[in-house]
């Protein structure tokens, strides 16, 4: 056919978070084509210049040790990391990584253009259309035909997309950019069920006009942890502050919320619940008299701070004033001010755990389209995406992640069964059994996989498993060794005993690196309750599959009330569909698990 060009076997639209995973995990299998607008917006950070953070560090280890992109991306251009809840126990301490925001950007247009595999075609996606032989035309605004067995769209914030200053609007993905005008109609035609989502972003203040001697100070820690190992050699060069709003900010935004999109009906998108707007903050938690605010710096080369928790739609006037109530921002200047932004999302429920399209078979969809939020959660998606449409491309078998396996299967899940009626976002009491899918045994848990889909090559895959075998032979030998009378591992166990300490009483141990160590102390410190959570995990998989037909739930006590009411109404067949019934947690799974064992008795 004239005027179609083909020699890819995937196309990925957009080069956001989620195109890039796409893009990078598709071309180990396949020829890809990256369709982007602009090349030189490839990887930008349009919110907060950082990576990680509670329930979303889990997701980017499990991105890197399934071979995908963001945690180099992130080691590379650190200039800031922290472990958070770093008091607390190992299922919820998560890594937090500051980036310089241009340098991620750059970066990652360096490893796409420079990929052999991955060809970037600039220009913009008019329509979808079956070529009859199970692949697809993706057709552009200006006539071309590209060619390709699969498609995957990550589309972000762009569909029909809107921003708003104040009462004031204008068609735009995101500041500056041009939205994607014509990609929700193909997928509406399909039969697709589109949401109308918003989600916003913060001013931008200039870092010469703000007091940080009047900021609290938050220091990098002392020993710098990254997604890969070490991260980059910036990585303290910067600390992150802390200030908050006033009484008079509170009374500003009281008095304008007239002037807010949101307040005054213009706006009809669901925004995200765990990030509101400044606006919803003062309003939904009135009894406070101050919320707290992060200063995070754009980068070491950069003229800008990043005003975490400030996010906002009202119009630059009033943004002016309210910054100025800050403490150590009287005299701020915005150097680019805060707006929201109104975008089209599909049902993910319409989707498979893969994240293809039941309607467009060939066709993915991962990233803010299917209604979620963050880098991190658009970066999982668009590997597990790329990787699935590559797969289809080459006639290979289908493989799920699966709510038992991390982070990255209870998402999947949860959006496939649950799916979301607000921007969706990972956080670690969505996963039942955290204890078992941390952070730091990502590569344990899912390397092999990796290797098994052609993600991870060999040498990755021998370097994860020699580094578990050193741990299982500490931990052997701590077990064999005794100091006045206890074993090594029975010291350490000990809550006030730390892997140096139970050195320090003579124990010996193989030379670890420092991710070793912490594998071992994990290890022995929690082995109980590893051990106890390793047979619920086994238990739960085998009755799963238990039979709910003739189960009278209005009878079981021991659910809540909400359960009851929706198993009731939905009568799912098994304790698995049972679990995908949205507000039934995972209590009530397990009350119904001890109602079957005793009706079996």
């Amino acid at each position: 056919m004239s005027g179609v060009q083909t020699g890819w076997n995937v196309i990925v639209i957009g080069g956001g978070h989620a195109g890039l995973e796409a893009a990078w995990a598709a071309a180990k299998y396949a020829r890809v084509a990256l369709l982007v607008g602009n090349p030189s917006t490839i990887g930008r950070m349009p919110c907060n210049p950082a990576v990680g953070g509670p329930g979303k560090s889990q997701l980017v280890f499990e991105v890197q040790a399934l071979g995908g992109l963001m945690g180099q991306l992130a080691d590379a251009t650190a200039i800031h990391t922290r472990v958070l809840n770093a008091s607390k126990g190992p299922a919820v301490q998560s890594l937090r990584v500051q980036n310089e925001r241009d340098a991620y950007a750059e970066h990652a247009q360096d490893v796409i253009l420079g990929h052999a595999g991955i060809d970037v075609v600039r220009g913009e996606a008019a329509d979808l259309e079956s070529d009859g032989r199970g692949g697809w035309w993706v057709i552009t605004t200006d006539g071309r035909r590209l060619a390709a067995r699969s498609v995957v769209i990550a589309a972000g914030t762009f569909m029909r997309a809107v921003t708003w200053y104040g009462r004031q609007s204008r068609p735009e993905g995101r500041q500056g950019e041009p939205p994607s005008r014509f990609l929700s109609e193909p997928l509406a035609r399909a039969g697709h069920v589109l949401k109308r989502y918003k989600t916003g972003t913060p001013p931008r203040v200039r870092a010469d006009a703000v007091r940080f001697e009047d900021l609290l100070e938050i220091p990098a820690d002392p020993h710098p942890r990254g997604f890969t190992g070490t991260p980059g050699p910036r990585a303290m060069r910067s600390p992150t502050w802390q200030t908050y709003t006033t009484p008079e900010t509170h009374r500003l935004i009281q008095e304008n919320l007239h002037e807010s999109p949101m307040y005054a009906g213009d706006i009809e998108g669901l925004g995200p619940r765990y990030c509101p707007s400044i606006e919803d903050k003062v309003v939904r938690f009135a009894h406070h008299d101050r919320h707290l605010l992060f200063v995070e710096p754009d980068g070491i080369e950069t003229s800008e701070v990043y005003l975490q928790g400030f996010s906002s739609s009202l119009p630059p006037h009033l943004q002016d004033r309210l910054v100025r109530t800050l403490p150590g921002f009287e005299q701020a200047v915005i150097q680019r001010y805060a707006y929201a932004v109104e975008y089209d999302v599909v049902d993910s429920t319409e989707l498979t755990l893969n994240l293809e399209s039941r309607q467009l078979p060939g066709v993915f969809t991962a990233g803010q389209i299917n209604g979620t939020s963050g880098y991190e959660e658009a970066a999982a998606q668009g590997l597990v995406a790329g990787t699935a449409a590559a797969r289809r491309a080459q006639g290979l078998p289908e493989q799920f992640i699966g709510r038992e396996t991390g982070y990255m299967g209870v998402m999947l899940d949860d959006l496939v069964f649950k799916g979301s009626d607000e921007p969706y976002r990972m956080m670690t009491s969505r996963v039942e059994h955290r204890l078992l899918m941390r952070q730091d045994n990502a590569d344990e848990r899912l390397t092999p996989l990796g290797h098994e889909l052609g993600l991870v090559n060999d040498a990755e895959r021998a370097r994860v498993a020699a580094k578990y075998g050193r741990v299982a032979d500490a931990v052997a030998e701590l077990g064999r060794q005794r100091v006045q009378g206890h074993t090594g591992d029975a010291w350490l166990r000990r809550p006030e005993f730390t892997l140096p300490d139970v050195e320090a009483l003579g124990f010996t141990l193989p030379v670890l690196d420092a991710s070793e160590r912490e594998a071992l102390e994990i290890r022995v410190k929690y082995a109980g309750y590893i051990a106890r959570a390793e047979t619920q995990l086994k238990s739960e998989g085998r009755a799963r599959e238990l039979s709910l037909a003739d189960v009278d739930f209005a009878g079981i006590a021991a659910l809540s009330n909400e359960a009851r009411e929706k198993l009731g109404r939905v009568r799912p067949l098994t304790v698995e569909q049972a679990a995908r019934v949205p507000g039934v947690r995972h209590a009530d799974i397990s009350a119904l698990l001890v109602h079957l064992k005793r009706q079996s008795a």
